[in-house]
């Protein structure tokens, strides 16, 4: 039989002591070495060392003690010793404990009695506590508090007891009578649990005849009182009424403890809009008035759940949880973001709005080190919420446009996104918004915004004044041409010839800069300015942001200069009568064009200009020196289809999503539904009569029927021995999140007695047993089942291995069954999550681990390929389904998910079709810690092959 453990202590094995030490020392006077001598024999019983020659060097050295330390310490030693033989009879010298036992009971000094009686509620072995009871009954009337409530939870622990109720008949009858006149909170609360644990009617009863002053109670006290109340109306749903008074009625206690308890309780029993709105209500209040973090992010899950069950309550209270914000943790403030946005409400979105507008210019003191992220966070709330509720685009589009030049560049692609959306989705706006972008555009600093901004200028300068300032400005921001100077060229290819000297002055005006995207390039001279607000060289020209890119070696941006130039000019083809001006502007055009392509080929940058780049600055000079219709088309219509149509698919897919969150489960239609029209209202309050209605819709609903999935345990159950072995076994595994239960099997096949037979189970991986093989016995023919529990640490594949040892009456070696090996399957701990392009390309290149698996399938088609990993997997496709369409001979797309220690684990799959019809390419993991990457891989590699 497996013993319960009441006592933990840690324990260094370094240096373990020796019995004959502790011995010499329990056997001399001085205290401090006998306290020690004590402690070093307390650890090793705990780590099953059996000291039995100790006992009766304590019962003559140790018992007589007069110091308190050693005294307490001698109870933890009783408390772990056996104090059975084999047969569970008691051992004879236990009778020399007994005496003492009492002594300490009538004890004259407090802490011996209290600690005594504490001891008491460990011991299970009747035939000791018996003759004690009538000393742990005189302690119940002690004047001192401390001696009462230990008394009464040795009452309770003895009444619980197999033989409890005869040894203690009237122990709920004296317990009553005390708590009625008790005066100590913390004696009153062990007496109300004492009844509440075991005679339950007598606490119920206690509860209804004192309701009125519940409010007075102790802290401890009340929170009792919620548990009774739990349970009372989940056995009896009929009585809830009465009771969801009295916690409405405690949800004005001084304590934080008891009122969290009431709102979680209110919510679990009811779901009255008056009982949800109380709930709410109290965490809100809790939500401001706690400093600790940790108690704002708990109060946070609590209100998100709320959200997802009463939503229209939530609604109401929306500016309370804003106010959550002040808090300077990212965590809350992102948690805080997240519930809001989905309470957003026609009703409600310019208060929102407002708000957050205001703490986005609380970021800009530059106060707080993390203002940055809390920006970006604070930029995409906004965007979801102009995107949902399109009139209040115009109030905030021009405030966010401020931080287009933001230090952040993620929060500055927010931005610059979120424009891009507004000018699509809002006609109303496109000319403001045009012309506050060309006005800021030179203040712009990060490659990935300029290009963005740059596709807005060439799709939605539509009149003639727009696109002749939009080529201006971009003339503006790339400077005088050409790029460099003849010197600084001659200058370079001598630098490339010669071995550079310390003192050349190419090596002096060049040092590395710091890109957008965080790599180094060296910097020219002619860039100095690369970061800093434009002033004036050279004349009067500007040398600008685009100007400093470029000369960083950024030709992908060169591009996208280049095909918004082009697209400027064919639309003031359309826009401009004058030919001469139209000329004019594609001669300027041309000239950039080619002094780009100069600067790519010039010895003066690092490297040179890729292909791509190159390739479509060359199509867009071919393009302006001999323009088509169909051509034409293309440039000016065809990208802004495709953008309208991505658009228009996302919120396709938003408003599936929602769809799918909607269906909830139904019930039969043969259930029972009451009528409440027709049920007495006698006596009921207005918040039961609530209670009562959500109930029946509850039951009409089928919320209350969740059928578990019988068929799924039996996958489950995996066979660990063959059949022809003297012993079979087989085990049931459960995975909770955070451990494992093995529940094992084990059936004697044999026609003798197997003695001693024990499970021995050892671990691979982050898994880790959490209690010590028992032996057993098992009779001819029969089954025992046996529980193991494993604790999990992180998400990886785990294998437990094991065997089962025996030992029969006539061989004399012990016998070894192995046991065949339990693989823990990664999927149990992962589920399918999303998250948006952006946190999934930043978390690809801050996560270390990858993990680059080869295509290797006998399937054919590639979506037919991508549904099977993304089956196997259990993970999202984050890519749309639109641009899987089709058939093109590759594929590329991103999966997602999450573990549920919430770490994140991200897939790329790239595939190509060869000319034999074969795919090949590559899938590759990411994830922060290494199990995750290798799991996933040999997850992917056992079961891509697919087909057989």
């Amino acid at each position: 039989m497996e013993k319960s453990c009441t006592l933990l202590i840690h324990f260094d094995k370094g240096t373990p002591a020796i019995a004959n030490e502790i011995k010499e020392a329990l056997e001399g006077n001085d205290v401090p070495a006998k306290i020690d001598a004590m402690k070093k024999a307390v650890m090793l019983l705990l780590n099953s060392e059996t000291l039995t020659q100790l006992f009766i060097t304590i019962v003559r050295y140790v018992l007589p003690s007069e110091d308190h330390t050693i005294q307490k310490l001698l109870l933890l030693y009783l408390e772990i010793i056996e104090k059975t033989d084999l047969k569970g009879r008691i051992l004879p010298e236990m009778i020399l404990i007994c005496q003492n036992l009492r002594n300490n009971l009538q004890h004259p000094n407090e802490y011996i009695r209290g600690v005594t009686l504490r001891f008491l509620c460990r011991l299970n072995e009747t035939e000791i506590i018996e003759p004690l009871i009538p000393s742990v009954l005189q302690n119940l009337e002690h004047r001192h508090p401390f001696i009462r409530r230990n008394a009464i939870l040795a009452v309770m622990s003895i009444y619980k007891l197999p033989q409890g109720e005869q040894l203690l008949v009237d122990a709920p009858e004296m317990i009553e009578k005390v708590l009625s006149t008790e005066q100590d909170p913390s004696a009153k609360r062990n007496a109300f649990l004492m009844l509440f644990n075991c005679a339950h009617d007598r606490a119920i009863n206690y509860l209804l005849t004192h309701v009125d002053r519940v409010s007075e109670w102790g802290e401890l006290l009340q929170m009792v009182v919620l548990e009774l109340i739990r349970k009372v109306c989940r056995t009896n749903r009929g009585e809830k009424g009465k009771y969801i008074k009295i916690i409405i009625s405690l949800l004005n206690a001084p304590s934080t403890a008891v009122i969290y308890e009431c709102a979680g309780t209110l919510v679990s029993l009811s779901s009255a809009p008056t009982a949800i709105r109380a709930a709410a209500n109290t965490y809100c209040q809790l939500l401001l008035s706690q400093s600790d973090n940790n108690v704002k992010l708990i109060v946070l899950d609590r209100l998100n759940e709320l959200k997802s069950s009463h939503r229209d309550i939530m609604v109401d209270l929306i500016m309370d949880v804003l106010r959550a914000l002040s808090s300077p943790n990212l965590d809350i403030q992102r948690k805080t973001l997240d519930i809001v946005l989905e309470l957003v409400t026609p009703r409600n979105i310019n208060e929102v709005v407002l708000l957050l507008k205001k703490e986005v210019m609380k970021t800009q003191s530059g106060e707080l080190e993390k203002n940055g992220e809390y920006r970006q966070m604070l930029i995409q709330a906004i965007h979801s919420c102009a995107i949902k509720f399109p009139e209040v685009a115009s109030t905030v589009v021009h405030l966010m446009m401020d931080f287009l030049g933001d230090s952040n560049v993620a929060s500055a692609i927010d931005v610059i996104v979120f424009v891009r959306e507004i000018i699509e989705t809002n006609p109303k706006l496109r000319v403001s918004v045009i012309t506050r972008l060309l006005d800021t555009f030179y203040q712009i600093r990060a490659a990935r915004v300029c290009s963005c901004a740059l596709w807005i200028i060439g799709e939605y300068c539509l009149s003639a004044s727009e696109v002749e300032s939009g080529i201006a400005t971009i003339k503006q921001c790339l400077g005088e041409l050409p790029f460099y100077s003849v010197s600084e060229e001659a200058e370079a290819t001598d630098a490339s010839k010669k071995t550079p000297q310390t003192n050349s002055i190419t090596i002096s005006s060049r040092r590395p800069a710091i890109l957008a995207d965080g790599t180094y390039a060296t910097q020219s001279a002619a860039s100095e300015t690369a970061f800093s607000p434009p002033t004036i060289v050279q004349g009067s020209l500007t040398s600008g942001n685009l100007r400093s890119l470029l000369l960083t070696g950024d030709f992908f941006l060169a591009a996208v200069v280049a095909c918004t130039l082009t697209k400027l000019v064919l639309r003031l083809e359309e826009v401009q009568p004058s030919k001469v001006e139209v000329n004019k502007a594609t001669t300027q055009a041309l000239l950039i064009f080619v002094s780009m392509l100069q600067l790519g080929q010039s010895p003066v940058l690092p490297h040179p200009i890729d292909n791509d780049s190159c390739d479509r600055i060359v199509l867009c000079i071919r393009l302006l020196c001999n323009t088509g219709d169909e051509i034409r088309k293309i440039w000016l219509q065809s990208c802004r289809q495709s953008f309208v149509k991505m658009l228009s698919e996302k919120q396709l897919q938003e408003t599936e999503e929602l769809k799918a969150k909607a269906q909830v489960s139904h019930a039969q239609p043969d259930d029972l539904i009451d009528f409440y029209h027709l049920k007495s209202r006698k006596g009921m309050s207005q918040l039961e009569l609530e209670d009562e209605v959500q109930d029946d819709l509850k039951r009409a609903t089928g919320e209350f029927v969740k059928d578990p999935d019988d068929a799924n345990k039996l996958n489950r159950i995996l066979q660990l021995t063959g059949f022809s072995d003297p012993v079979y076994a087989e085990a049931y595994v459960t995975v909770h999140h955070y451990d494992i239960v093995l529940d094992i099997t084990v059936i004697n096949r044999t026609r003798e007695t197997l003695q001693n037979l024990c499970l021995e189970l050892a671990t691979m991986g982050d898994l880790k047993l959490v209690e010590r093989p028992q032996n057993y016995t098992l009779a001819p023919e029969s089954s025992k089942q046996i529980k193991a529990n494993i604790k999990v640490s992180s998400t990886e594949t785990g294998v437990i291995f094991g065997n089962i040892v025996y030992e029969t009456s006539n061989v004399l070696e012990r016998t070894v069954v192995v046991l065949n090996d339990i693989h823990i399957d990664i999927m149990d701990y992962i589920s399918p999550a999303v998250c948006t392009d952006t946190a999934f390309r930043t978390m690809w290149a801050e996560f270390e681990w990858e993990n680059k698996v080869a295509v290797n399938t006998v399937i054919k088609n590639e979506k037919e390929f991508l549904d099977h990993i993304i089956k196997s997997t259990n993970m999202k496709c984050l890519t749309a389904p639109s641009a899987l369409d089709g058939e093109c001979g590759f594929l590329a797309a991103n999966l997602y998910a999450k573990s549920v220690f919430g770490e994140d684990a991200l897939v790329n799959v790239s595939i190509e079709k060869q000319a034999d019809g074969k795919l090949s390419g590559y899938i590759r993991i990411r994830s922060k810690t290494q199990g995750i990457a290798l799991s996933l891989g040999d997850k992917i590699t056992l079961k891509q092959k697919g087909g057989s």
